[in-house]
Formats: C-alpha cells, structure tokens, sequence
C-alpha cells in the first residue's frame, strides 16, 4: 500500500475542488453560501440584542435612549414576534447555505472519487498483484466519506464560527468593554488550544483503529473471495480466528478511542463553563453598580450560550476534519502513486496491416535477483499460429503480459508489423489483442454483460453469434434466465468450462486482428476441449494467433511451436519435427501420453467395475485416518 502523503498536501488538493475551474455555476454556489452565511451570523448577533430589549422593557429598565434607538418597535410583543422571525431567519438563511454548497460538495466527492478509480486502472500489474482487494476498497472508501466530511466541515462550520467569533468580539466590546472581550478570547484560546492538544493525542489511537479496521476487512474479503477453498480444508475455525484477531484490536482502538473523546468533552465543558462564570460575574457586578441592566445580564449569558453551540462544533469540526485527513491521506497517497507503465512523449496508435509479431532478443525480470526471459527471440508470422510450451515456471504466461506492455522490458524489443510496442499507445495496442486467459474471471453480472463486454457496442445478433462459435449459446437458452442469468461472484455460478467459453465468445465478439490464447482450454474436459479448439481454430483463421500451452495435444497442428525452458528457447518446429527431434518437447509429449493412456484405462475399469472407485475412496479414507 503507497504511503501517506502530508496534510497540507491533502487540502491544497483539495481546494481545487471546492472553487473548481470551469464549472461557473458551482463558482456561483459557492459565492450564495458565503453570502447566506454571512447573514445568517449577522441575525445570529441580533437576536441576543433583541433579547436584552425585551427584558429591559419589561424590567422598565430600558433607557430613553435605547426607546429612541428602536421606536415604534418599543413593544415588548412586536420585539418578541421579531425575536422568533429572527431565530426562523438565522436557521432559513443556514439551510439555503447548506443546500446550496451540498452540490459544490458532492461534485467534489464524485470527482475525487472517479479520479482514484481510474488511477487505479492506470497503476501496473504489479501494484495489483501486490495489492489486498478487502483492505484498498476500504481505502477508497473511508477515503470518500473523508473528502464529504473535509469539504462540508471545513466551509460550513469553521468558516461560520470564524465570522461568527468576530462579530461576537465587536458586539461585546461595543455592549459590555474590552474586559469582556480579552475574557471572550481568552476562554476561547484555551478551548481551541486545548481541542487541539486532545484531538492530537487521539490521531494515533484512530490511525491504529483505522489499519486495524483495514485489516479486518481485507482479511473477510479474502476469506469470503476463497470461500470454497475455506470448506475443502475445514478452516472455518482458522479464518474466524484470524478475523477475531483484527477485530479485537479494532475493539481495543474503539475503546480508547470514545474514552479520549468523553476526557476531550469533559475539558471543553470545564473551560468553556469557567469563561461564561467569569463573564456572569463581571455582568453581576455591573448590574449591582447600575453600570448594567438586567437585560444586559441575561444578553451576555445569551451570547455566551449562542457561542457555545458553533465553538463546541469548532472542537467537533477540527476532531473530523483531522480524523477525516487521515482517512483520506491514503487514498491521495494512492493517487501519486505512479503508474509504472505510461505511453511515451508523442505515442501513436498501433497500426495493424498484416499482424506480425517479432520479439527480439528480449530479456524480462520481475526482479535484478530472478530473470524469467533471457534473450527471447522469435517471430509470429501474420496470419500463423504459434505455440509455446514447455515446463511450469518456464516463462510462457510472462509472455503474454509483455505482448499486453503490462511490464517494461529489461532488454530487447517486441514490435508488432515493424511498430515497437513500447512507441505506441497502450489502448490502442490492447485493442488489437484478443485474450482468453486461463483463469477465467467474469464480473458479478449476466452472461449477456460479460460477452458484450468483449465489444459494448455489439448488437444482439452479432452477440449471439460469438456465443454460438464458442459453443455456448445451446446452454444458455437452457437456462430459465438465458442470456440474463448471473453468473455470481467472479463467475462461481458457472463450471470451469462454462465460464471458459464465456471468454471464448467475448474474445470473439471484440474480433480483434491478434489472438493471444493463455491455456485456453485448461479447463475443459477431453470432449469439451475438441469442440472449442475446432471452434478457436476457425476463429484464428486468417489471424495471427500467439498460443500458451500446458496440453500438448491442443497444438499439434501449430504452424510453429516453441519450446521454452527456464526463460530460453531451446526448441522450435513443427510437432512432427520436434518429436524427430527427441528433445524437451518428445519427452514432455511421452510424458503426458502415459498419463492419458493411464487416465483411459482407469476410466474404462471404473466403467466395468464401478466398485472399485468406492474402495479407492475408502481406501484414501483409511490413510488420512492412520495419518490422524
């Protein structure tokens, strides 16, 4: 996981979002909610004042001055009605600032949201390789509500209590003296100060509840993803330990997490009570001398309390502001994480005249310490199919993936019809590349959306003719659903063949030029895999086809077959030349006869005597037990 960019960085990257270029109107909303906040604060300050005229009326306290200030509103009921239209106002004008930056807000969070789903979508193969699925979608998603919470909390509360706080200042010091405003101030220096201080302390205690929050997830996510490998080892016991474990450090973090918070409120309260004690007993002692009149007392209690609500959200806004920064300090750290294949200065699309593909002399490691391809060089002639075989760990997939330029090469060059992949854009060359991979992996949805997402803008006849070519469409029509039946979560629903197939007639439907086939029919039975290798064999007609195989027998008829061997080729031919040959290639071809000779023959015995198949199984059970 990319580490955490700073603070600063986090909400300079964000201001642009908040007054966005381009967008006028959203500009606009902006300029209404700081003009309706700044009306509201103005009927905030009234309303305190309209207060003390209302109990100077009514105590007879009110001098001719201040009947003269407010004349024919010297009415105890007309200034009551206002105090109420006042109190309506101040919450009316708060709202139309709240409604009209919301969408100046959500643009914000759609657009940072979209802008990290597509970097990540840029980022490498092998960031996704390394990635835990669980634990980056929480990222991302704590990451969101974080920028909600950022933007409203930083414009709509610390903003409103800043202004608000100043006016206050005046209003005391034109009302009461300096003396209460240097104790105004000063109650609330030592509250922020000490807001500060405390949520400080706990931005440790949320971080930990944070990575253990991440952890959890990715471990549930992970176990959930693997549920069927769970059950064939019985380890329902091991995962729930493991996520009990997370999550009993989250509770550990939770805890201490909502004690601080109680400590923090509990020192805000004490602060804030002991400024309005002081402020109250200035305001008796000028009652006492007649230097104040009971209006005066109860105004300086009223602005005091109409204070408190914005300065405690002030304590609140600064805590989720901070936790709302660290929340969201990983996905903006996600978001400078560079991409580590990018198209050149000047790249041009790829051009595909004929299909030829040439890799020369082409040298690839995931690391200085473990090189997969040394010196790789060979030819797929347009229109050709080529295989390459050969043992596991060989280097056949890795192939694949620099055909694809999801790796910069360490040595050598790979060009397609003279055009060297690395010069082109990536979008373009993958257009030009159809792949059915071995592990098939289909999005939690129709088979209809998974074929059609070979080509979106396919029409249905051109799909179902791609379904028909990979054999698939006859079981389709079986199913109540059709072409509308989910496959579930990453295509579990369907067999390994099945989904296989699916690829098969995505591929087919994006009809591109070159056909890159990963051992594409791995999954299938013997029956099953002579049906989609005659229907991939009148798909690759005319095509240039790249072909990784594990089955020999699917590559027989392969107009050239490279044998690869710990990252070298150390045979090329025909079948029939390499089995002259007597290399590599014939003793893997032996190997893998023997095997299917000795699959037939098992399969013919358990035909005649089916019997034996349960005393093998038994026989199994009583060695596990004996092992026990």
């Amino acid at each position: 996981m990319a580490a955490r960019t700073g603070h600063l960085t986090v909400l300079r990257e964000l201001a642009p979002y908040i007054w966005p270029a381009g967008r006028p109107d959203l500009r606009r909303r902006v300029v209404m909610a700081m003009v309706a906040l700044i009306i509201a604060k103005a009927i905030t300050l009234v309303v305190p004042i309209a207060y003390k005229s209302i109990v100077d009326l009514l105590t007879g306290e009110a001098t001719g001055k201040e009947i003269t200030a407010i004349g024919l509103a010297a009415s105890p009921v007309f200034l009551i009605v206002a105090y109420g239209v006042g109190r309506v106002m101040m919450v009316l004008f708060a709202q139309f600032r709240d409604v009209w930056f919301t969408v100046v807000a959500q643009h914000a969070v759609r657009e940072l949201a979209n802008r990290t789903f597509r970097h990540l979508h840029e980022l490498s193969l092998r960031f996704h390789l390394e990635r835990r699925t669980g634990g980056l979608n929480r990222v991302i998603e704590r990451g969101v509500t974080g920028v909600d919470t950022i933007v409203r909390m930083a414009v709509l509360n610390s903003i409103p209590t800043a202004v608000e706080l100043v006016m206050i200042s005046g209003l005391v010091a034109y009302y009461f003296g300096w003396i209460y405003v240097l104790v105004v101030l000063l109650t609330v220096g030592f509250y922020v100060a000490f807001t500060f201080w405390a949520s400080e302390r706990r931005i440790a205690i949320r971080r930990d509840m944070n990575d253990s929050d991440t952890e959890a997830h990715a471990k549930a996510v992970d176990s959930l993803l693997n549920y069927e490998t769970v059950k064939y080892f019985g380890n329902e016991d091991h995962e729930a330990r493991r996520f009990d474990s997370s999550m009993a450090r989250y509770e550990r973090a939770a805890i201490r997490t909502y004690t601080s918070l109680g400590l923090l409120n509990t020192g805000q309260a004490v602060i804030f009570t002991v400024g309005t004690v002081v402020c109250m007993l200035l305001a008796a002692r000028d009652v006492a001398s007649g230097a104040l009149t009971i209006g005066g007392f109860v105004m300086i209690n009223a602005i005091l309390m109409q204070l408190y609500l914005p300065l405690n959200f002030m304590g609140m806004v600064y805590r989720e502001i901070k936790q709302g920064l660290i929340d969201i300090e990983t996905m903006f750290a996600l978001l400078h994480e560079p991409p580590e294949i990018v198209d050149r200065p000047g790249a041009k699309p790829l051009r595909v005249t004929r299909g030829e593909i040439k890799f020369e002399n082409v040298s690839f490691a995931y690391d200085p310490e473990r090189q997969i391809l040394k010196n790789v060089s060979f030819e797929v002639p347009a229109g050709k199919m080529v295989a390459i075989v050969g043992p596991s760990g060989a280097g056949k997939s890795t192939i694949s993936r620099i055909l694809f330029r999801f790796y910069e090469l360490t040595g050598g060059r790979v060009s397609i019809d003279g055009q060297n992949i690395s010069d082109v854009t990536q979008s373009s060359l993958r257009a030009a590349i159809g792949m059915v991979p071995q592990d098939t992996v289909l999005f939690n949805d129709t088979i209809l959306y998974n074929i059609r997402y070979g080509r979106p803008e396919a029409s249905d006849a051109e799909l179902r003719e791609a379904a028909r070519l990979a054999q698939i469409h006859d079981f389709i029509m079986t199913l109540p659903q059709g072409y509308d039946a989910l496959v579930g979560e990453r295509g579990l629903k369907l067999s390994g063949g099945e989904k296989q197939r699916v690829a098969i007639a995505r591929t087919i439907l994006k009809a591109p030029p070159i056909l890159m086939l990963d051992e594409a029919t791995s999954a299938l039975d013997s029956h099953t895999e002579k049906e989609i290798q005659d229907a991939l064999e009148r798909v690759a007609r005319e095509r240039t086809s790249l072909v990784i195989a594990h089955r020999l027998s699917t590559v027989v008829h392969a107009d050239n077959i490279i044998v690869l061997d710990h990252g070298e080729i150390v045979e090329q031919g025909t079948h029939l030349e390499l089995l002259a040959h007597g290399g590599l290639y014939a003793s893997l071809w032996a190997r893998q006869r023997e095997a299917d000779q000795a699959r037939e023959r098992l399969a013919q015995v358990l035909e005649h005597e089916p019997e034996l198949e349960s005393r093998a199984a038994e026989r199994l059970e009583d060695e596990a037990l004996a092992g026990n």
